[in-house]
């Protein structure tokens, strides 16, 4: 059974205005069950991740900061947020929902997170709207725990995963590949172990070509026994932060191709849903839907 991770905290209040559409994390459930790909019975609610598995991948003194609320202002900047205890507990909700996700990928083949991919998290900073980096959390609790030897992190949001690629610099259990807009956020990026910045404009046939022709070879050079999958929909050529340009059709099918990988290599898949910040919120429940979509006509 497609195993999905939801919890109403992911949505979180924020001031009027905010460009950051929390509206996503209700309606992305609700259109799913209106349309029957999925049931109440796909959903589970994650619990938040402990302390101890915080600490596996971020430093003693951000999650310091993080309980007891004394960011400074330029590092609440960076976040992108208003900093309250409750940000703190919806990211702890949200990474444990892709370490769950991570342990029912293992069962099932596939789960997916409805928050997640906040890929920008450091180990000892947060910013661009991620205060934990959920994916190096679970991925770090599987190598923990010994569950998983190897791991590929898929990030195919427009913006480069720097945050994950810091985490796992010197790390080479974990390969990061990160395929984004050159010229997007973060002007200053980290090295991923693959790094693919597309020019900006960038459409489909391009887009799908170079993907075509780097995932497989990976999952061979890297032979993973786990992969993480930031499904981000902001290479969308309606989104307001990012500069590539793929259609809806390109979009799903960038999400037919990873999925298709995994599943034909037998590696099982963990999924989170990155950014997408289209003008219309219905393109961007739409983008995010065909991944589910996806997910169950491959995997069940």
């Amino acid at each position: 059974m497609l195993k999905i991770a939801f919890a109403p905290i992911y949505r979180y209040e924020l001031p009027p205005g905010h460009r950051f559409p929390m509206e996503k994390y209700d309606l992305l459930p609700e259109q799913l069950l209106y349309e029957g790909t999925i049931s109440a019975d796909n959903f589970f609610h994650p619990e938040p991740v402990t302390a101890e598995t915080i600490l596996l991948t971020h430093t003693p003194e951000y999650w310091h900061k993080l309980q007891y609320q004394t960011l400074d202002a330029k590092e609440v900047r960076a976040i992108g947020f208003p900093m309250t205890p409750r940000l703190v507990e919806r990211g702890r909700y949200i990474a444990g929902g892709t370490v769950q996700c991570a342990l029912y990928a293992r069962q099932h083949g596939i789960a997916l997170n409805v928050a997640g991919g906040t890929h920008h998290a450091h180990s000892y900073k947060g910013e661009g709207f991620c205060v934990f980096n959920d994916i190096a959390i679970a991925a770090n609790y599987l190598l923990h725990h010994q569950l998983a030897k190897k791991i590929l992190i898929i990030d195919l949001d427009v913006h480069q995963g720097n945050g994950t690629a810091e985490i796992f610099a010197q790390e080479p259990r974990v390969f990061t590949f990160s395929m984004h807009g050159a010229k997007n956020y973060p002007h200053r990026k980290e090295r991923s172990d693959l790094d693919i910045g597309l020019p900006d404009g960038t459409e489909d046939a391009a887009y799908l070509s170079v993907l075509r022709n780097t995932l497989p070879a990976l999952m061979d050079a890297v032979q993973p026994d786990m992969a993480f999958y930031q499904s981000g929909v902001d290479v969308l050529a309606t989104d307001k932060l990012g500069r590539l340009s793929l259609s809806m059709a390109g979009c799903k099918e960038r999400d037919r191709i990873v999925l298709n990988t995994c599943r034909s290599y037998g590696v099982p898949v963990a999924v989170s849903m990155g950014g997408g910040y289209s003008e219309r919120l219905s393109c961007i429940i739409e983008a995010h839907a065909n991944t589910y979509r996806l997910a169950q006509d491959i995997f069940f």
